[in-house]
């Protein structure tokens, strides 16, 4: 099966790519296992100044780049700017803290002296979704980059261009060759690629049916993974809750990116009292979203990222529909060309319904009213997910009270869930294992080495 870059918002074809044969990725596997030694052995400042000269290369061709992401996948012209800054911003981030993160730990025990070294693993696997084609290689390489890593990229089967503009960017920033490739190949090559001798950990981000599969083959070669899959995240709304601000982030966080995140808020759980008055602003705000061209900037909603991701989506909000579920706007596909699906609202989700169960992956938002925090809490809980979630009040004590009892990776408190550079990113349950980001995710594909000496 080929490999195709397909404009979700005109369907217009853009590239076909056969993927590589054996003898391709063998060249590959071949050229990564010949720079591991020599990048782990080059100085660290060496390493940092070439994540330095990435950040720059990021940030000169911003524009560039983020008109190919939209292309690619239909994000908005000005969340692809963004992403592309933020790539910039973790390569200077591990730049400037890799050495810090790196250093040796010191720890007295019966040594003359004892501590940890922190050395790299050698070759990665990274398998990297669509919906933020970006960032989300970028989360996973510049702290394996800074480490001594070098890394094989399996991007997804949609944004081929997007892959093979970050392997010439690492190129041009001073990577020796072997350090960063790009493998152009299907889903059905990956396990010969694990299993690789010369392969010694994988990294992931996608499905939980994508998680399993690559955990399960890791396994049988006993290879570490990180894997960074599906969320439902719970957006907690209590009586006391500031409703405007509430509201606002609320929209963001369901809708950016055409609501095709992880870390999207998907599951509004609102006490009760205040419900109607949330649900009332809330409808406001996501029916003044208009789908269209998303590299105009006026478009405020993006499509989704293929035809089938549309589809797929449609038949959960049918089925919570069936199940109970009431429409409050949209839920249903935007007519005309691309792959738009309406800004939609669904209250009175219950149990039982895809709404409830399932991650939906697009630009439905589901309401679901409890009688009290500790409903709330119950409810945010009962979910095979644990990626993030949030809670408003105005008390900030009760805020982080309830965050610590809702079981997840992450949980902002009166704020936008998202991904930092300075803070550990993953999840528990299905949402998977492992930890991205700050000196925790950097630590992920390390060596912690214990040195004892009389």
């Amino acid at each position: 099966m080929s490999l195709q870059s397909i404009n979700p918002a005109t369907g217009e074809t853009l590239a076909v790519i056969e993927p590589w044969t054996s003898a391709q990725v063998e060249t590959a596997l071949a050229a990564a296992a010949r720079a591991a030694p020599d990048w782990a052995a080059t100085a660290l400042a060496a390493r940092c100044e070439a994540l330095r000269r990435m950040a720059r290369l990021l940030r000169a061709r911003r524009d560039e780049l983020a008109r190919l992401i939209t292309l690619e996948m239909g994000k908005l012209i000005g969340e692809a700017r963004a992403e592309i800054d933020k790539c910039a911003l973790a390569c200077d981030y591990y730049a400037e803290q890799a050495p810090a993160f790196l250093a040796d730990e010191i720890i007295a025990s019966d040594a003359g002296r004892s501590f940890v070294a922190h050395e790299p693993l050698g070759t990665l696997l990274a398998v990297m979704p669509w919906n933020f084609p970006f960032w989300q290689v970028f989360r996973c390489a510049a702290p394996a980059i800074a480490a001594g890593n070098t890394i094989l990229l399996k991007h997804a089967a949609n944004v081929p261009q997007c892959a093979q503009a970050i392997e010439s960017l690492w190129r041009e920033s001073g990577l020796p060759e072997g350090v960063f490739r790009t493998l152009l190949i299907t889903a059905d090559q990956v396990p010969d690629v694990i299993a690789d001798d010369r392969v010694r950990a994988v990294t992931l981000t996608g499905s939980e049916a994508a998680g399993r599969a690559v955990a399960a083959c890791a396994g049988r070669h006993l290879k570490k993974t990180v894997l960074e899959l599906g969320g439902s995240d719970p957006f907690i709304v209590l009586p006391d809750a500031e409703l405007e601000a509430a509201v606002e982030v609320a929209v963001t966080s369901r809708f950016l990116n055409a609501g095709q995140s992880c870390i999207a808020a998907k599951r509004f759980i609102v006490v009760a009292a205040v419900a109607d008055a949330f649900l009332e602003r809330f409808k406001a705000a996501v029916t003044a979203l208009r789908c269209g061209d998303p590299l105009d900037e006026a478009t405020t909603l993006a499509p989704l990222a293929r035809p089938d991701l549309r589809e797929t989506l449609h038949r959960q909000v049918q089925a919570s529909l069936a199940a109970g579920a009431v429409a409050v706007t949209g839920c249903a596909p935007h007519p005309g060309r691309g792959a738009f699906y309406l800004p939609s609202l669904l209250d009175r989700v219950g149990p039982g319904m895809p709404a409830w169960e399932e991650e939906m992956f697009g630009p439905v938002a589901a309401v679901i009213r409890v009688a009290d925090e500790e409903e709330a809490v119950a409810v945010a809980n009962a979910s095979r997910f644990g990626l993030g979630g949030s809670v408003w009040t105005r008390d900030t004590a009760r805020g982080e009270r309830l965050a610590r009892r809702i079981q997840s990776g992450a949980v902002f408190v009166n704020g936008l869930v998202k991904s930092d550079p300075r803070l550990p990113f993953g999840g528990i349950k299905a949402s998977g294992y492992g930890r991205e980001l700050s000196h925790h995710g950097l630590r992920e594909f390390l060596n912690l080495k214990t040195v004892w000496i009389r």
